[in-house]
C-alpha cells in the first residue's frame, strides 16, 4: 500500500496541578477552542472538548505523525502559556504532569462525545480522582495510585 492511512481516535484527560480550581465558567469556552486550534495545528481535530474547574477532556482524531505523548506535551503546553496571558491567578496555573490517554472505537463515539458533555452534572456526584479511578479501571489498567496525582 503506497499510502499511510490511520484514523485513531483518543480520550485524553488530565487535571490541574494538585486538581486546583483554576478553570473558572468564563475561561473555559476560550480553552476549549484554544485547545481545538492547537490541536488542529498538529493536524489532531477535536471531536469536543470540555472542562469543569479542575480538569480537561478531549475526544480527538490522533495524527498518524504525532506520538501521543508529544501531541499532549505540546496541547499542554501551549494551553498553559496561553492561560498565563488571562491575568490575575491564572499566572500561577499549571496543568499536572501526568495524563490519561484511552482509545475510543468509532462506534463508541457518541457515547463518549455525551460522557464528556455531561461533565458538569457528572461532578456533582462524583470526584475527578474517582472518575478517572473508574477510567483506569474499565479499560483494565494497571495503576500505582502513589504516581498518579500531583
Amino acid at each position: 500500500m503506497a499510502q499511510s492511512l490511520s484514523k485513531i481516535l483518543v480520550h485524553l484527560v488530565f487535571s490541574t496541578k494538585d486538581r486546583y480550581p483554576f478553570l473558572s465558567a468564563d475561561v473555559r469556552p476560550e480553552l476549549h477552542a484554544y485547545s481545538a486550534t492547537v490541536l488542529k495545528s498538529c493536524q489532531s481535530p477535536a471531536l469536543t472538548i470540555n472542562s469543569v474547574e479542575n480538569h480537561i477532556h478531549i475526544l480527538c482524531v490522533l495524527s498518524k505523525n504525532w506520538a501521543a505523548c508529544d501531541l499532549i506535551e505540546k496541547v499542554k503546553k501551549d494551553t498553559s502559556k496561553w492561560i498565563k496571558t488571562k491575568g490575575g491567578i491564572l499566572r500561577k496555573f499549571h496543568w499536572q504532569n501526568g495524563y490519561g490517554a484511552f482509545s475510543v472505537s468509532q462506534s463508541k463515539v457518541p457515547s463518549v462525545k455525551k460522557y464528556i458533555a455531561d461533565q458538569e452534572r457528572h461532578h456533582r456526584r462524583m470526584t475527578f480522582e474517582d472518575e478517572f479511578r473508574s477510567l483506569l479501571k474499565k479499560r483494565e489498567m494497571d495503576y500505582d495510585e502513589r504516581y498518579v496525582w500531583d
